[in-house]
């Protein structure tokens, strides 16, 4: 069944490729198996360093692994495929995520699982630009429209399930496996991929033999590791010297990256980006608005599922429905919007932004509002607001940006902007991520100070001597401030181990009253840590904001009006 799908030449009109739409089907499940791998460690993180141990930064890089190998994987994987045939990348990259994905549901270990994360992003990589670069070749002009057209829907399923369906597989634990199980429901998946690929899709390459520019992709790699990785673990370690020096290096190695592409442009060679589209004003305001961007909306969306699950005490699944709101404003933005970006091009990615704001905004107040109190309903309205802001702004990006470069630079530009969005997804992960957790302690401690009062009046009533009442809420204080921070799930904050010494001296003191002082002091660590997350996720939204607020500055940068029937980005 397989064939070989190619341009023909000028002036002849070729027979369409016979399986195209099965061919479709094929690259389409590819997509869902991205997407939702994308997304599932954010709703099941807490339940796997409860299992596996892990610091906090462990929680973050789960994600950002995975956007981070992604990211610079794809800039070379879409001319692997040009060189050595789109449909043998296919295969071997589903192969290789499917393959990873095994290796994730075996770890035993954060370390072990972290890594192979960063495996599957990289064979990520390899396989999802040749689905692009497949589609190209079987359709013609008459149907590529809807042949792109039909990864809305995809995504949009994609965005709403995948954490309900994350969710509802780590709750179900089917088999004993927990959260091991969102891993392994890749297998199935990608075996089906892999056997209908060999049988459904032809024969694909680039008719023009590019190079590889391997000297490129490694600096692209090392400036991009030398950013992230101390904004993960500087936190942690206490931010020292070193870690500044990775982000300077970074940049130095970003310059030289630059230096390097200009020289293999002027040798006649093939650069993994074509220099002179830094000329561009568009371009070069379309990679600082998608990094921006990107790092608001993936790092907003970590620290939400983290804010539910060990703020919020929700269960995964529960994490999951209360997140859903902002992917049903994502498919109705999708849906509502198109004809807005078409005929007001950047204006309406600037309404985006600002709708987008809004809705964090509107979270912000509803926190402020409802405090330890808030629900999932509560929270629904903002989210969905956000949501349908985001959409607004992801639909036009590509076709607004790539309408200010030239039609033969268009390829190395959307390849360019396509890693963009998965490197601004793992600079998020760093920042709002670092953030949300470098916070938290002082903020649980905070509430435990602002619940300090009514505990001992309660502890008062309960027939606690004063002297006896301050030396369990201080212990209490302690422990919430130390189960807040602790980088080992499974240890016991010497606070923590003060306040239940002395909650049982003052039960044993007033065996009447042994039950109500356990129970007050458990309520009042309680509603220290819900105040501590919730002023802790403020936080975060204020530099969400605030990236929000920039990201909308750079829009102006953009061209005015949307290219014509541009590429789909990812």
């Amino acid at each position: 069944m397989t064939q070989t799908s190619a341009r023909p030449r000028a002036g002849t009109r070729p027979e369409p490729y016979r399986w195209r739409w099965l061919a479709l089907a094929v690259i389409l499940a590819a997509e869902v198996m991205d997407l939702l791998d994308a997304t599932v460690t954010n709703i099941a993180a807490p339940s796997i360093r409860a299992d596996l141990g892990g610091s906090y930064a462990a929680l973050q890089w789960l994600g950002a692994a995975y956007t981070l190998a992604m990211a610079v994987g794809l800039i070379t994987g879409g001319r692997l495929g040009d060189i050595y045939g789109r449909k043998r990348l296919f295969l071997l990259g589903a192969a290789g995520f499917t393959a990873a994905s095994l290796a994730c549901a075996l770890a035993q270990s954060p370390g072990t699982l972290i890594g192979m994360r960063a495996v599957q992003g990289a064979f990520g990589a390899v396989l999802i630009p040749q689905g692009l670069g497949l589609i190209k070749e079987m359709f013609d002009d008459t149907e590529m429209g809807a042949a792109f057209g039909a990864f809305g829907p995809v995504m949009g399923l994609s965005a709403v399930g995948g954490p309900i369906l994350a969710g509802w597989l780590v709750d179900a634990d089917l088999f004993g496996t927990g959260w091991r199980m969102i891993f392994l429901i890749n297998l199935p998946l990608g075996l089906a991929v892999l056997v209908a690929g060999v049988r459904l899709l032809p024969e694909s390459r680039s008719p023009r033999a590019t190079r590889l520019d391997l000297v490129g992709a490694l600096l692209a790699t090392l400036g991009s590791v030398l950013l992230v990785h101390p904004l993960v673990q500087g936190r942690e370690l206490g931010w020292p010297a070193w870690t500044f020096a990775m982000m300077a290096g970074s940049v130095a190695v970003f310059a030289v990256f630059a230096w390097y592409e200009r020289r293999v442009a002027r040798a006649g060679g093939d650069p993994l980006v074509t220099p002179e589209l830094f000329r561009s004003r568009a371009f070069s305001g379309g990679l600082l608005f998608g990094t921006l961007f990107f790092a608001g909306m993936i790092g907003y969306n970590l620290a939400f599922n983290l804010f539910t699950q060990l703020g919020l005490g929700y269960s995964p699944l529960k994490a999951g429905l209360a997140g859903a709101p902002w992917a049903l404003g994502m498919v109705v933005g999708f849906g509502a919007t198109q004809g807005l970006a078409r005929r007001h091009g950047r204006v309406a990615m600037q309404l985006g932004t600002l709708v987008m704001a809004a809705g964090a905004a509107g979270l912000y107040g509803t926190l402020r509002w409802a405090g330890t109190g808030v629900t999932a309903w509560d929270m629904a309205p903002a989210l969905l607001v956000t949501g349908f802001g985001t959409s607004m702004v992801m639909a036009p990006f590509f076709n607004i940006v790539l309408a200010g470069v030239r039609p033969h630079q268009t390829g190395s530009a959307s390849g360019s902007l396509t890693a963009v969005q998965q490197l601004g997804g793992a600079l998020g992960i760093a920042l709002l991520g670092t953030l949300f957790f470098g916070v938290l302690g002082g903020q649980v401690a905070d509430g435990a100070d602002a619940v300090t009062p009514r505990v001992r009046a309660e502890l008062t009533a309960a027939g606690v001597p004063a002297g006896t009442a301050d030396r369990i809420v201080t212990a209490m204080r302690e422990c919430a401030r130390g189960r807040a921070t602790a980088e080992d799930p499974q240890h016991v904050p010497a606070g923590c181990a003060a306040a239940e010494a002395a909650v049982r001296s003052a039960a044993a003191a007033h065996p009447v009253a042994a039950g109500r002082i356990g129970a007050v002091v458990a309520d009042g660590g309680q509603e220290a840590a819900e105040r501590g997350f919730i002023r802790s996720l403020e936080r975060t939204l204020v530099l969400e904001l605030a990236l929000l607020v920039l990201a909308c500055g750079l829009t102006f940068l953009l061209p005015r009006h949307a290219l014509e029937d541009g590429p789909t980005g990812h």
